[in-house]
């Protein structure tokens, strides 16, 4: 482990924080050919599993069905730090990140898929929080649900 890792880590309640507030992150999944595919999506966090929602088809279905092994990073840049008189290479970055591997099914069940959208629904535009979602958008909407295997989060500031 890099020693920034063991130096700088999250809590798990920062870690936590960090995922119920990022507003994107990016989702690695891995093709039936090995490839690695990576997109940025957005998420929310419900009872400690992700949900990811998108199309009902496409790569990252299609990769996950075969590989259902995922990553999904979140991350926050606070800014650029760069001490006066120093050189160019020492300028770093304040950062709070978060990395979460785990394995990753789609919904089916409307029910799981309700609760799922409703969570991103919150997050994402809670002034619809309120709304009833109609069922043919549940029925046609993509839901990946995300069970962590691993999660770790760092800071540098």
């Amino acid at each position: 482990m890099q020693n920034r890792m063991k130096t700088h880590q999250l809590t798990d309640e920062e870690t936590t924080a960090l995922l119920t507030r990022a507003q994107v992150a990016a989702l690695a999944t891995v093709g039936a050919d090995g490839a690695p595919y990576n997109v940025p999506v957005h998420f929310a966090l419900l009872n400690g599993k992700l949900y990811v929602h998108g199309l009902a088809v496409g790569e990252k279905v299609g990769n996950l069905q075969a590989h259902p092994a995922v990553c999904l990073t979140a991350w926050e840049m606070e800014g650029l730090i760069m001490p006066q008189g120093q050189e160019p290479c020492n300028v770093n970055t304040a950062y709070h990140s978060v990395v979460v591997k785990g394995r990753a099914r789609m919904l089916e069940d409307e029910g799981e898929k309700l609760a799922a959208l409703g969570a991103i629904v919150a997050k994402y535009t809670p002034h619809f929080s309120s709304d009833q979602i109609p069922p043919a958008a549940i029925k046609g909407t993509g839901v990946m649900e995300i069970t962590p295997t691993a999660t770790t989060g760092k800071y540098y500031s």
